[in-house]
């Protein structure tokens, strides 16, 4: 193919053309981007849990999860570019009520390239890359929980908001700590010594009640919401998916715990307690994959209306990825424990479903990167506004 043809292809006639100079990529630069990761992420880790005899898929999540790891590194050197080229501007994040959510997105990343060191490392390096997705998931754990906090209060004492234009962005830096609270289930029974593994069990219990029942909180008022204001800005249209994340997340997490606790627990003389806590993990598990199932299915009534109408693209559109992606996990997982059928093919079908959205979002976005013009910064744009009044 040639490049003019190519060019055409991505609707500018040279990379970055929206742009007045490739500085301003960087200048530009928020965590949105790193809603990519999270999408990407979560399908290379759905590819590598279907219950196929073929290595095919396994082949291209294990692809797709380096990928991921080469993209994260390059929105944190770009991100982190930011901050030491433009620091005054990148403060202004803070203030900002929507792009500061996206802060969230850090940590819920990064999870997906440490559990692909569990599903993909593991096989391929051995023991060995247990000890750095140890220590990745505590920086995961520092960042999460830092989120979890930090936003809400930034929320309360700097940021204006109002119920009518709530969205479930809201949710961003809540369900960091719930991701790292499942990914710290999957990584416990790796580590060698009995002490780290009751030591991650424990924290990862934490995680997971710092963050879903905040998380159940914002949906409680995000349904008022939407009752009384309708739904979002076209604009927003992703954000209906992101509902279906701490609740597809909060499933996994429970469901991971549960089977980690009887072997950690009894380790500590504490059998008991172990056999309980898997048995709330699974029906846990069960009743949080019910509610999520409610949430999809309107998600997908309401995204169907809102294509009818049209909506522009924009990052926020990987918002479709992850949460299904989470959900789908789930629903595999289920399916591996419970053995029923049901839950096997239907988890197949949603990884098909993730596969086809993934492709068309990573598409519309690898197009606007090369144009320039996805290379926004809210916060910026807030501020200009407001030196000029």
């Amino acid at each position: 193919m040639s490049d003019t043809r190519l060019a055409s292809i991505m609707g500018g006639s040279h990379p970055l053309a929206a742009l007045s100079n490739p500085r301003e990529a960087i200048r530009q630069f928020t965590p949105n981007w790193f809603a990519a990761t999270m999408g990407t992420g979560i399908l290379a880790l759905a590819l590598g849990q279907l219950p196929f005899i073929a290595q095919w898929p396994k082949a291209l999540g294990e692809a797709l999860w380096f990928f991921n790891i080469v993209l994260f590194c390059l929105f944190t050197l770009m991100y982190a570019s930011r901050w030491v080229l433009f620091f005054d501007e990148a403060k202004q994040i803070f203030g900002h009520s929507t792009v500061s959510m996206f802060f969230g997105t850090i940590p819920m990343g990064l999870a997906t390239i440490i559990n692909g060191f569990l599903l993909y490392g593991l096989p391929r390096w051995g023991d060995g890359v247990v000890a750095l997705a140890e220590v990745l998931w505590w920086i995961d754990v520092a960042m999460a929980l830092a989120c979890g906090v930090l936003i809400p209060y930034m929320m309360f004492t700097r940021q204006q908001h109002s119920i009518d234009q709530m969205t479930a962005v809201w949710l961003l830096p809540v369900v960091a700590a719930e991701v790292a609270a499942a990914s710290g289930g999957l990584l416990a029974p790796h580590l060698a010594d009995a002490s780290a593994q009751f030591t991650m069990l424990i924290t990862s219990y934490v995680l997971w009640a710092y963050s879903v029942p905040v998380a159940l909180s914002i949906l409680v008022i995000l349904l008022l919401r939407m009752a009384l204001h309708k739904l979002p800005h076209e604009s927003m249209a992703a954000s209906s998916w992101l509902s279906l994340g701490p609740i597809g997340t909060g499933a996994l997490g429970m469901l991971v715990l549960g089977n980690d606790a009887p072997a950690i627990f009894a380790a500590h003389g504490m059998a008991s307690i172990g056999g309980v806590a898997e048995g709330i993990g699974l029906i846990g598990g069960v009743l949080f994959w019910g509610l999520g199932l409610w949430w999809m299915v309107l998600a997908l009534l309401i995204t169907g209306r809102y294509f009818r109408e049209g909506i522009p693209f924009n990052l926020g559109w990987w918002g479709f990825t992850f949460p299904l992606g989470v959900y789908a996990v789930t629903t595999l997982k289920l399916g591996s424990m419970l053995h029923l059928t049901f839950f096997s093919f239907f988890g197949v079908v949603l990884v098909l479903m993730l596969t086809v959205m993934w492709m068309i979002v990573a598409a519309k976005t690898l197009a606007g990167a090369y144009r320039g013009n996805l290379f926004v910064s809210p916060c910026i744009a807030s501020l200009n506004k407001a030196s000029k009044t």
